[in-house]
């Protein structure tokens, strides 16, 4: 019910007594019958005919001018039927005027201060059925200022403790909404005088705890994601799933995995434009700076994106600066005006272009091109930052134009190409100050002016030494040597001649040290390795032959030592002995495989090696361990080398031979052993 199903008025209709025809007419007409035989009392002797009731339900009167009673009031059935009746007509119609329920009262039209108890609480639950927290609230303050004394106090009681639990149900709503706020001004509209009101301050301190957990959660996500640590953002963005609250563990947990995941693309991005700007190359860093500036405000690797692209733009300013410091302007300037403005770098770009243009026209290297880098550097304002630099290059350029007027000038006079005109070249730019910007160029000119008339003057000395040299015998290449030699050390051509004299001493010394080689190989040859070494060893240490001289020497002597074992070899193994033998194979194995003895020396030892066997299996008949110790001096390099060791396993079976397996008896065989498995 609504209050607008209320009725305007609790008041009730005035009840009217009713008349006796209104009791006849609710109970029923009567109908007299003639009862024969027992007229009435007064009657007369006539008969008197029935009288009907007119439309009202009236007797009609009698005849005027009678003072007769009418007869039917003497009836004694008429008198019964009405004592029973109307009686019962008005107890009837009192219990339906105490059983019949008032009007529902109009409640917003009451005056408060002189409602009942019963008024107030019917309209206090009215509200309250609306589950606002308004209409709660409207309800509690109804019915709580009634009195404890009220026969309706505990009824009261009870609802006021189910509306205060209903309001803090709506505040909780409220909070699990992610309305924090409202939730707490919704619980402290609970009374304090109410017995829920404990209830609202554990509920509220809950809530805070709840709200500050998450709150909590939410920003170690979010600083692991500006440390781009995506595993422990997404680690710490699922305890969100463990709060006590709808709104943190849904809406705000589905929030953060969204930010997470687009936050790693763009911390992928980042990473991505850091890996093309460590490249180092202008179209790389240009890459890196657009994708940079794709990353938008809301990501929270933004703020290190909008670090990152001054970075980049730096490291283009440094690229062209390398190419300025190394002259190369045209391309310094080409890297610098490609700097984005989104570098913030558009003041430094500027700055660094003015510079670069004036140094590439100071670099043309006359007056003209220094005049107009002059003019370009005083063009800049000295509010710029690089205004002290412009003007420390204009008076730079200044004292090159006086310089590069003498430069010119000497390089003039130099052209002509003669000591002379080189001469008074170098004097020219001598003028040029060595601390002056074009000094170091002067410097350089005046050295190069010094050469050309170096070789001028020794060119001579040169050319006659080789003309003396094309004989290459040893008097030739003396006088040669001779002649180069007048070009002292620290002339221009100095260098030049030391090698051509080094190609004619290396001459002179092998035709001094052939006949010496020739004479020991021929020696080797015949077989006299000795004397051989002997002769190339009058060969000095450093000469042109020295180094193959000495090669020889060491494979003679290589041979000898060959010879040598392979005769104590054979000497040795005469005795016949395995320790004899051992020896002697021991000794022919020193011989190289490219000596010439290498292959008599390989014969011999499988002969040796087969006498070791033969004497260890002679051996086995008495001495097993013994015939295994000879056989084990046999090289692995021999002939029977293999059959040696299939000898030693065989005697090794027999000296420890394998355990036979052992029998146990057998019950159904009684006679028998059985093998045990």
């Amino acid at each position: 019910m609504t209050e607008r199903d209320i009725p305007e008025s609790w008041s009730l209709g005035k009840a009217k007594e009713p008349d006796i025809t209104t009791i006849l007419s609710r109970s029923g007409q009567v109908n007299e019958t003639k009862m024969s035989g027992v007229p009435p009392a007064d009657s007369s002797s006539k008969s008197v005919k029935q009288s009907k009731p007119n439309t009202y339900g009236q007797l009609p009167p009698s005849g005027r001018g009678s003072g007769k009673v009418p007869r039917w009031l003497k009836s004694w059935v008429l008198w019964v039927l009405l004592l029973t009746l109307v009686p019962g007509s008005i107890a009837f119609m009192a219990t339906s005027m105490l059983l019949k329920l008032p009007s529902a009262p109009n409640c917003p039209s009451i005056f408060w201060p002189l409602a009942s108890a019963s008024v107030r609480l019917h309209c206090a639950q009215l509200a309250a059925s609306k589950q606002t927290v308004k209409d709660l609230l409207q309800a509690i303050a109804l019915v709580k200022q009634l009195p404890q004394s009220h026969p309706l106090r505990s009824e009261i009681d009870r609802f006021l403790e189910q509306w205060s639990r209903d309001i803090l149900k709506l505040a909780d709503e409220s909070f699990q909404q992610g309305k924090l706020e409202e939730a707490i001004a919704t619980a402290k509209q609970i009374p304090e005088d109410m017995a829920a009101h404990e209830l609202v301050r554990e509920q509220i301190t809950d809530w805070e705890k709840i709200w500050s957990e998450a709150e909590g959660i939410y920003q170690q996500a979010e600083n692991e994601m500006r440390e781009q640590h995506w595993h422990d953002a997404f680690m710490a963005a699922a305890k969100l799933l463990r709060i006590d609250n709808k709104f943190w563990s849904s809406i705000k947990y589905d929030e953060l995995n969204r930010l997470i995941t687009t936050a790693r693309e763009d911390g992928d991005k980042l990473a991505k434009a850091e890996n093309l700007a460590q490249s180092g190359s202008v179209d790389n860093l240009l890459k890196a700076i657009k994708i940079a500036e794709s990353i938008q405000k809301e990501s929270y690797v933004y703020q290190k994106a909008q670090e990152a692209i001054p970075q980049f733009g730096r490291t283009m300013l440094d690229l062209a600066q390398k190419k300025l410091d190394n002259r190369e302007a045209d391309e310094a300037i080409s890297i610098a005006q490609q700097i984005p403005l989104s570098t913030g770098l558009q003041s430094e770009t500027e700055d660094f272009v003015a510079i670069a243009e004036a140094q590439r026209n100071a670099w043309i290297g006359n007056v003209a091109g220094l005049e107009t880098a002059i003019s370009q550097a005083q063009q800049i304002d000295p509010s710029r930052a690089v205004y002290d630099k412009a003007q420390q290059l204009i008076a730079r350029w200044q004292l090159e134009i006086q310089d590069v007027s003498k430069l010119e000038k000497a390089r003039e006079i130099a052209s002509q190409g003669t000591i002379n005109d080189l001469t008074a070249a170098i004097a020219e730019a001598q003028q040029v100050p060595e601390n002056n910007p074009r000094g170091e160029e002067a410097r350089s000119e005046i050295n190069g002016w010094v050469a050309q008339i170096q070789t001028i003057e020794d060119r001579p000395y040169l050319e006659r030494a080789e003309e003396i040299a094309v004989l290459e015998d040893i008097n030739s290449l003396g006088a040669a040597i001779a002649e180069a030699n007048q070009i002292r050390r620290g002339r221009a051509l100095y260098r030049e001649a030391q090698k051509k004299i080094a190609i004619w001493t290396e001459k002179i010394e092998r035709i001094e040290d052939q006949p010496y080689l020739d004479q020991a190989r021929e020696l080797a040859r015949s077989g006299n390795l000795t004397a051989a070494i002997n002769v190339a060893q009058q060969i000095p240490s450093g000469r042109a032959l020295s180094g193959e001289a000495q090669a020889a020497i060491d494979d003679w002597r290589s041979q000898i030592r060959a010879r040598e074992n392979w005769k104590r070899a054979r000497e040795v193994a005469l005795t016949g002995t395995p320790q004899a033998l051992a020896e002697a194979i021991r000794l022919a194995n020193r011989v190289p495989r490219s000596n010439i003895l290498s292959s008599d020396a390989s014969i011999a030892i499988d002969q040796w090696s087969q006498q070791l066997l033969d004497i260890a299996r002679s051996q086995s008949g008495s001495d097993i361990p013994r015939a295994i110790e000879t056989a084990n001096l046999i090289p692995r390099n021999s002939a029977v080398y293999n059959a040696a060791q299939e000898q030693i396993r065989s005697w090794r079976e027999f000296l420890n031979p394998t355990p036979a397996p052992e029998q146990q008896f057998d019950p159904l065989l009684p006679n028998r052993l059985q093998p045990q498995q």
